[in-house]
């Protein structure tokens, strides 16, 4: 086991997957003399080469349909996005060529490519580089997505991904790069496709993801002070959801509590409440209840910022109502 930081985790992944396939290469921003604005690809550059860190002029649009492009002809690209805000550019690339082709040409054609890179609230980055792209792309047939939230699932998430013969879009999130674990020294790879019981409980299933994840588990002790028993079930694959993890889990506890970074209008809240109702609505005592961000452009006031997203007190009060059958 060794400690690694969650950004050096994301390169090991990628370092592995070039070294064991020549066909991986990574374009975007900056991947490769300076090695990424978040450090993703550092020094990958000097191993591998100038055309497989391929340095791209600031066009996502342009570089990320280049990609669909050489995923066609058989190669691995992986696209980062300096800051997955941009990647709205791309839009018509990811969705009408990355997400449709393997269809459209009759199977003819596999798109194996990941796009990835940071997202998500960060410390006053302003509304422009504090997206959460997860809802924007979540109706288009044909993608996976993907939301990493620790080192360990980072890596070997994005090690799956690589190896996947369809596009996958993998989240990370901005404040999370500087988190610490101590990874398997072997080689691991993990299912793009289902969610991860973070803990166990009998009281309220609690559904979240990416950053939110330590949001939940900070309420946990206040929680557990207070003799609650909360069941927190990251999602990790946004998707397609993973029903069977989530239908035990509300099989046996009965109520619901999600938890997003993502904004209430239309967010993956909205989709899993949909879902739920379909599927679960006889094992429910209680509506679900949905925590998200606020409807508006996220402000670069540090305070507003932080009154945007959904904070540890607030999930601690949602249990507390809805255990005690004021919801």
């Amino acid at each position: 086991m060794a400690e690694t930081l969650f950004f050096n985790a994301l390169r090991e992944a990628i370092d592995e997957e070039m070294a064991r396939d020549p066909s991986v290469l990574v374009l975007g921003e900056d991947v490769g003399h300076y090695g990424g604005s978040y450090k993703v690809t550092k020094d990958l550059c000097k191993k591998y080469g100038d055309l497989r860190l391929l340095d791209t002029p600031i066009a996502e649009n342009s570089f990320t349909g280049m990609a669909v492009g050489a995923a066609m002809t058989g190669l691995r690209p992986i696209v980062e996005g300096m800051n997955m805000g941009f990647l709205l550019l791309a839009f018509n690339q990811i969705s009408n060529n990355a997400g449709m082709l393997r269809y459209t040409s009759g199977g003819n054609f596999k798109i194996p490519m990941v796009i990835r890179g940071p997202g998500g609230v960060g410390r006053q980055l302003g509304a422009e580089h504090s997206q959460r792209l997860e809802a924007y792309f979540q109706a288009v047939p044909g993608l996976k997505i993907v939301a990493c939230s620790t080192p360990t699932n980072g890596k070997g998430l994005l090690k799956s991904a690589i190896r996947n013969d369809n596009p996958v879009l993998f989240f990370e999130h901005v404040l999370l790069y500087n988190l610490k674990e101590n990874l398997p020294a072997e080689e691991y790879l993990l299912p793009l496709d289902k969610a991860e019981v973070v803990r166990s409980g009998k009281d309220v299933t609690i559904l979240t993801y990416s950053r939110m994840r330590h949001h939940v588990m900070q309420a946990v002790p206040a929680l557990e002070k207070e003799g609650y028993d909360p069941e927190v079930i990251d999602l990790i694959s946004l998707k397609p959801l993973d029903f069977e993890t989530i239908g035990e889990s509300i099989r046996k506890t009965h109520r619901v509590i999600i938890v997003e970074e993502c904004m209430k209008t239309g967010g993956i809240a909205a989709e899993l409440i949909a879902s739920i109702n379909e599927r679960l609505f006889d094992e429910l005592d209680a509506p679900v209840l949905r925590l998200s961000s606020q409807d508006i452009p996220t402000p670069y006031n540090g305070v507003l910022e932080r009154l945007t997203i959904v904070q540890p007190q607030q999930i601690v009060e949602a249990v507390e109502k809805m255990v005690s059958g004021q919801i």
